[in-house]
């Protein structure tokens, strides 16, 4: 729904029509605004318009109605404001059309584990791809799994984003054939999760190195469909459902089946390079963890936001090539 408003006085009583509702009833009709820009200039009409969309957090409301994951934040931090409920009004406005409104561009930064190596040459570190297309594939540019006996085991690849807060749309995943040019060694399905780690004291640790898993150091706030696999096609792009607001900025890939059998009786899953496509809130908006609560804090700096929001639209960004 989109509002346009002329006027706030109906032209015969000179009276604000909204108020004249029950409370109820202006609440519903306000809701129905599906943009933030409406109702930051629904907002601006009266006083007695600003109270319901401020006082209601409605700006809150249709964030957490489109962007399910931002409902584990429970404070809004702003240091140039100290109006709790205008501060929330005014970051919630501008998040929505952060998410919305800015450009896409590669989220990956580092790799941080896989649940097992065949060897150290094969290392994670070799499927980050930071361009706009996918590198070349050669010799020892993937990662390899160590194998198993058993084709239902799973493997795991985790990936810290370019932001602790930022918004992921579709991963891409390149496949290798074996040199001979079979057989392929891929999972038959994959499955995506994001979230933040229990301690940041936990990742000062390389688990790359250490060649450990980290799956258990982090908690995963969204968790994706399970995506099959196409196995005639090297390059697989997996788009998401929905743009998901990762809050912790951290990705683990689910490697699910295993499909072929090599040579010396194992089953082995080969991934040459991982992209991840999105949209990075950073320097706008930023969050902190409290590792003796619950609380998440979302820090909003609104000095940033009013020139970034003003030219978003040429911000010298990467643009993923489909």
């Amino acid at each position: 729904m989109t509002m346009q408003v002329y006027s706030r006085w109906d032209l015969e009583g000179m009276h604000d029509f909204l108020e004249c509702l029950e409370p109820d009833m202006a609440l519903k009709i306000l809701t129905c605004l599906d943009d933030s820009a409406d109702l930051v200039r629904a907002s601006a009409v009266s006083r007695y318009w600003q109270k319901v969309v401020v006082s209601n957090g409605l700006c809150k409301q249709l964030c957490m109605r489109t962007f399910p994951q931002l409902g584990s934040i429970t404070r809004v931090v702003e240091p140039s404001h100290d109006n709790l409920g205008k501060s929330e009004h005014r970051a919630y406005a501008s998040l929505f059309r952060a998410i919305t409104a800015f450009p896409l561009t590669f989220c990956i930064a580092d790799p941080v584990s896989a649940s097992s190596t065949g060897y150290p040459k094969d290392s994670i570190k070799n499927t980050i791809c930071r361009g706009s297309y996918f590198k070349t594939i050669c010799r020892g540019s993937y990662w390899l799994s160590r194998g198993s006996d058993d084709p239902e085991t799973p493997e795991t690849l985790i990936y810290n984003l370019s932001a602790n807060f930022c918004v992921v749309t579709e991963i891409n995943l390149h496949l290798r054939k074996g040199w001979s040019g079979y057989p392929i060694y891929s999972s038959r399905f994959v499955r995506f999760r994001m979230g933040h780690p229990k301690s940041v004291k936990d990742l000062n640790y390389d688990f790359i190195k250490a060649q450990e898993c980290a799956d258990d150091k982090f908690i995963w706030t969204y968790t994706s469909p399970v995506f099959p696999v196409a196995q005639e096609n090297l390059l697989q792009k997996f788009r998401l459902p929905a743009p998901v607001v990762c809050i912790g900025g951290y990705l683990q890939i689910e490697l699910l089946g295993r499909v072929s059998k090599s040579s010396d009786d194992k089953y082995y899953i080969c991934v040459a390079q991982v992209e991840a496509i999105g949209r990075t809130l950073s320097p706008l908006f930023s969050v902190a963890f409290s590792e003796s609560s619950d609380d998440v804090h979302l820090k909003y700096d609104a000095e940033e936001c009013g020139y970034i929001l003003s030219t978003c639209g040429s911000i010298s960004r990467v643009q993923p090539q489909h």
